[in-house]
């Protein structure tokens, strides 16, 4: 099993900084592997530099004109390099089984919200997950509830995005996820 990670090209605050790495070092001793941006910056470095230190499985996936910004990761023992970041995403999604989002930015935002949306349209049935730091996505999550309380977000799709605070809880989560039916296809079963 791998998992892709999404998050920051910023390291963030120390306490960021520690739940990356036990989150990576979770995943590592469970024997999933990681799939990640491929760079050695920000939170990214510190999910690829703790799994690799707990001798786990980490899959970077990079597009060219990040690897000749000099910001990709040197001691991968995999790293895919592609075209360009819509190429990156399409990569990481085929090499996962599940997704999750640690803190970050708009870039980390804009992975999530296509996992979750690709998932929705039946693109794909895996989880998508929060790993919820410091009560990090707690905002997102209360606008997500906005959207549903209004009608645009079946409460359903809401409650089928994962909030957890570890490796622990994302593994449980992967178990026992059921994939809701595709959005505009009821009773069609998403796609494998």
């Amino acid at each position: 099993m791998r998992i892709a990670v999404f998050t920051g090209s910023r390291p963030g605050p120390e306490s960021h900084r520690r739940a990356a790495a036990e989150l990576a070092t979770g995943l590592a001793e469970a024997g999933v592997g990681v799939v990640y941006g491929g760079g050695h910056v920000g939170l990214m470095g510190v999910v690829a530099d703790a799994a690799l230190a707990a001798g786990g499985e980490v899959v970077g996936v990079i597009p060219q004109h990040l690897v000749d910004d000099e910001l990709a990761h040197p001691g991968l023992p995999r790293l895919d390099v592609v075209d360009s970041m819509h190429e990156r995403k399409a990569r990481m999604a085929e090499l996962a089984d599940a997704f999750v989002a640690l803190p970050g930015a708009a870039g980390t935002l804009e992975e999530l919200f296509e996992a979750w949306t690709w998932g929705m349209l039946g693109l794909h049935a895996k989880p998508v997950v929060l790993l919820d730091v410091d009560g990090f996505w707690e905002p997102l999550l209360a606008q997500l509830q906005r959207m549903a309380d209004d009608g645009y977000l079946e409460q359903r799709r809401l409650d089928a995005l994962g909030v957890v605070p570890d490796a622990a809880g994302l593994l449980a989560f992967v178990e026992d996820y059921e994939h809701p039916p595709r959005k505009w296809a009821e009773g069609v079963p998403p796609r494998p």
